[in-house]
């Protein structure tokens, strides 16, 4: 076993996060895919992280720092969606105000469900940044306690849990292919599986128009980018120009980056429904996207982390017919899965 103590996350901080979250937001199933072990000639593991109460492997983070944030007149946060809703939950189950502040990229479905948990909701901008500068001045002017989307060690520690079950399940996992954004969700699991196996490799996967942590690691600090629509718009946004935790810590860990594009998305998408009967947000559909797609190939057992399923019904419906998707002011054209 190893440990990381430059890093601002440790295995310690993550297991104490597993105590503090037990029996709220931990446990989640981790099954096999016929499917993908067939595809790569390996076993291929997925971690269920739709089995939360929320619908999303937020609700760790979220419970992890919230049961630790003390009294405090209410919490804060910018979300594209499943952020808020875990910010939502764990703060009604607190007894505490929640206020989510998101932009307008955001689809209405995921803001319609946030609202009907309680929690008071903020829609500025057209970008994660704008939707932060909202969050901030809730802490200035109301006094609030912000719970960040993925820069923050307490949420980094809360969804490390996920990798201390799968590695503790599967200790012979050689490969974990993780969905990649701010990077709370990478760093997390990235320092508890390089905790338990130091030999482990650590891929992240995100869409390659708005790839922020992509970006910033390539430049060797915290960068803008351009946000567009995507299938896996739980993935959008930035990582923050003032980035103190998941920044350096995907970028010390993660072994590679790779970068999918909305076609590879729709195909991941539809592959994780057809042949292996789960409903998931594009996010979820990262892992099966690069590797039917040539961009990954594993050489041992594999394990990902189906993230969330909290999305637009009516546009996966469409996906999975084969038809036409609205991304923004761009058209995705329908392929019927299998041809």
């Amino acid at each position: 076993m190893s440990d990381f103590p430059d890093l601002p996350v440790s295995i310690a901080d993550i297991r104490e996060a597993a105590r503090t979250i037990a029996g709220a937001a931990d446990g989640t199933p981790l099954v096999p895919s016929a499917f993908m072990e067939e595809v790569t000639g390996h076993p291929y593991w997925m971690k269920l992280e739709i089995g939360q109460a929320t619908g999303a492997f937020k609700l760790r983070g979220a419970t992890n720092a919230i049961r630790r944030v003390g009294d405090v007149p209410g919490v804060v946060c910018c979300s594209t969606g499943n952020h808020g809703r875990a910010v939502a939950f764990a703060a009604n189950e607190a007894g505490i105000p929640a206020v989510v502040c998101m932009s307008e990229l955001v689809p209405e479905a995921k803001v319609a469900r946030i609202r009907a948990m309680g929690a008071e909701v903020v829609i500025e901008g057209q970008s994660q940044d704008d939707a932060q500068k909202a969050a901030d001045r809730m802490v200035e002017t109301r006094g609030l306690v912000e719970v960040p989307p993925f820069d923050h060690p307490d949420v980094i520690a809360g969804q490390g849990t996920i990798g201390l079950e799968m590695l503790e399940a599967r200790p012979g996992l050689s490969t974990l292919i993780i969905p990649l954004s701010g990077g709370g969700l990478a760093a997390g699991v990235a320092v508890a599986a390089k905790a338990l196996d130091p030999d482990i490799r650590i891929i992240g996967v995100t869409m390659e128009n708005g790839a922020a942590m992509d970006a910033s690691i390539r430049a060797g600090r915290p960068v803008e980018v351009r946000e567009v629509a995507s299938l896996a718009d739980s993935l959008g946004g930035g990582i923050g120009l003032s980035n103190r935790y998941s920044f350096p810590i995907c970028r010390d860990l993660l072994d590679e980056i790779v970068l999918v594009t909305e076609e590879e998305i729709r195909d991941g998408m539809q592959a994780l429904f057809f042949e292996d009967a789960l409903v998931a947000e594009g996010a979820s559909a990262v892992a099966h996207a690069a590797i039917l797609a040539g961009k990954i190939t594993v050489g041992g057992p594999t394990g990902t982390i189906i993230t969330g399923r909290n999305l637009d019904t009516s546009a996966f419906m469409r996906i999975m017919a084969g038809e036409d998707v609205a991304l923004g002011e761009a058209t995705l054209k329908g392929k019927a899965y299998g041809t």
